[in-house]
């Protein structure tokens, strides 16, 4: 009985597949929101909205920053203040801080909530733990079978031997020059 290896190419490209599609999603996604952390905080939204409040001659004490917050709807967000230099106020919030000068009553305030499923999904791709690292190095085992098994599936003109073979040179050819262009 002969050994079909195209069966068993096809089978094991196709359960490899099924089995990391989720994990391929989550390195997917996470790794374009940490390709682009200069555009944007992967992990948090961040808010910061300009304010104007009354000026003040003095310290305030807790109750008058509190006051002071229910004008902007932060009144329970209060957690401690302190000044870090003379006519500077500084509010921490849950979630957030805001900034006042006390002279002009010119500020703002800054607001941080995590961003859903960026957030969780970055966490994962730093390999948080060293049972997460073991089963992120059987993905990427499991992504070279992946890729491997994938360019023999097709036969004949769109096949490794024909067409196939091109694009994958491309493909290959591709990082190769940015590795050229950007390191010598």
């Amino acid at each position: 009985m002969e050994f079909k290896w195209r069966k068993w190419n096809r089978a094991i490209h196709r359960d490899f597949g099924y089995l990391f599609f989720g994990m391929t999603l989550i390195y997917a996604l996470s790794g374009i929101a940490i390709n682009h952390r200069s555009d944007w905080n992967p992990n948090y939204i961040i808010v910061d909205k300009e304010i104007t409040g009354k000026a003040f001659d003095h310290k305030l004490n807790k109750d008058e920053v509190v006051d002071l917050l229910q004008a902007f709807g932060e009144e329970d967000s209060y957690r401690k203040h302190y000044y870090p230099s003379p006519g500077v106020l500084k509010v921490y919030l849950t979630g957030g801080m805001m900034m006042l000068d006390t002279e002009t009553g010119e500020g703002y305030i800054e607001t941080t909530r995590r961003r859903p499923m960026f957030r969780e999904m970055n966490y994962l791709h730093y390999n948080p733990s060293k049972y997460w690292t073991w089963f992120s190095d059987i993905f990427a085992g499991a992504l070279v079978i992946l890729a491997l098994s994938g360019i023999l599936i097709p036969r004949g003109a769109d096949g490794i031997s024909a067409r196939g073979a091109w694009i994958t040179l491309l493909g290959v050819l591709i990082p190769v020059l940015f590795i050229i262009y950007y390191l010598y």
